[in-house]
């Protein structure tokens, strides 16, 4: 039956009276180990941390949030969990996320305005979203406007760097692997080698994958400046690069600038940004071609639509960072969100270890979750086996 717009104000009212009030709010740090240790410019990595997140109303529905805390660290945000934001939410309606939103920044905006409170803040913003979900009984892309399609597109990122491996023969072996599983784009990594071998590999990718397929290669933060990431760039657009992402450290917004400005690749960036302010100036200043917003990251789902509305103003287009998981449902409903960024091997992205069941690309695309919430559930004994704390 169509609804109405005179409709939708008592359709709304509907929603706090299902979900009840927020009755507790827990938070814990989990660490899971990495099948092989993998390394990319900037570091290595043997296990990744996540503070995850647990709302629950007086109606007994339980909302769950996570965030991805780095190789350490995790303890942090969950103090920020339990210290600075849970206060603010028991009592309240799960539905006013722009309040509660507002409230907890306003908090910490002394403390942390990005890094460990926005990425606590976001873990819980996604445990009032799977809240939502669950009490209204639709799926996080239909709370949020699509969806578009049943499946989204999604490329196969990887190309890091593992030791004892010779670096473009595995390369080259993963990339057609991709290609071989009907993936149409595929990402590298670069930086992690001197230039006349980080051009071996895209050379060994590019053979790997064919003229038609997109590449595109992630530096990580990897170089200094502009001035030295320019001629490494420019050596690797040979290979017709889809994009250079994250080629600076960034809050080097005028450094990205320059090197779109005087490279023929186009530039990506914007995974370890957090809230609209922090991603005005990179659409201000022309400093990106895409951009890669995480809403575990940036300050959850509420502050990832006006991140994307942002973009859409000045027809930047969306390639969502990491977390397939969650980035699927987003990409199915935002108008300006492209393609999802999705890990085939499980060495690399392990949240899958601590979920009920795993989200599976084929053919280059990932079926959208019909399930309410988030679309996906965390297995609760997997979360106690790799628990640093207790839920508190």
């Amino acid at each position: 039956e169509e609804i109405t717009v005179n409709q939708l104000p008592a359709i709304a009212s509907l929603i706090p009276a299902t979900a009840g009030a927020i009755a507790a709010v827990e938070s814990r740090t989990i660490s899971v180990p990495l099948r092989k240790p993998l390394a990319f410019s900037t570091r290595s990595v043997e296990r990744r941390e996540y503070t995850m997140v647990r709302i629950r109303t007086t109606e007994g529905v339980d909302g769950t949030g996570y965030c991805y805390c780095g190789n350490r660290g995790g303890h942090l945000v969950t103090q920020f969990v339990r210290d600075f934001f849970a206060a603010h939410l028991v009592g309240a309606e799960p539905t006013a996320v722009e309040t509660l939103w507002t409230a907890m920044y306003r908090d910490a905006v002394l403390l942390g305005r990005r890094g460990a409170a926005v990425r606590a803040m976001s873990a819980i913003d996604l445990a009032l979203w799977d809240v939502i979900g669950k009490s209204t009984g639709l799926p996080l892309h239909r709370l949020l406007g699509g969806p578009k399609s049943d499946r989204v597109p999604c490329y196969a990122s990887g190309g890091y760097y593992w030791k004892d491996a010779d670096p473009a023969e595995y390369v080259f072996n993963e990339c057609r692997q991709y290609v071989e599983a009907g993936f149409t784009a595929v990402k590298i990594k670069v930086g992690g080698l001197p230039i006349r071998q980080d051009v071996e590999r895209a050379r060994a990718a590019r053979q790997a994958i064919g003229p038609e397929v997109a590449l595109m290669m992630d530096a990580n933060n990897a170089w200094p400046d502009a001035a030295t990431a320019i001629p490494a760039i420019e050596a690797l657009a040979e290979v017709q690069p889809f994009w250079i992402e994250e080629p600076l450290l960034p809050d080097d917004v005028k450094g990205h600038a320059t090197i779109r400005r005087k490279t023929r690749v186009p530039v990506a960036t914007g995974e370890i940004e957090a809230t609209r302010w922090g991603f005005a100036p990179l659409l201000e200043q022309g400093a990106v071609d895409m951009l890669q917003p995480d809403a575990t990251v940036l300050g959850g789902i509420t502050e990832f639509r006006k991140v994307a509305a942002l973009a859409a103003a000045y027809d930047v287009p969306l390639y969502p960072h990491w977390m397939h998981h969650l980035n699927v449902s987003i990409v199915a409903a935002l108008p300006n969100a492209v393609m999802v960024e999705y890990f085939p091997d499980r060495s690399v992205l392990n949240l899958g270890d601590v979920l009920q069941e795993e989200i599976t690309a084929t053919g280059g695309t990932l079926p959208v979750p019909q399930q309410p919430g988030l679309g996906f559930e965390f297995d609760p004994h997997a979360l106690d086996r790799f628990a640093l704390d207790r839920w508190a």
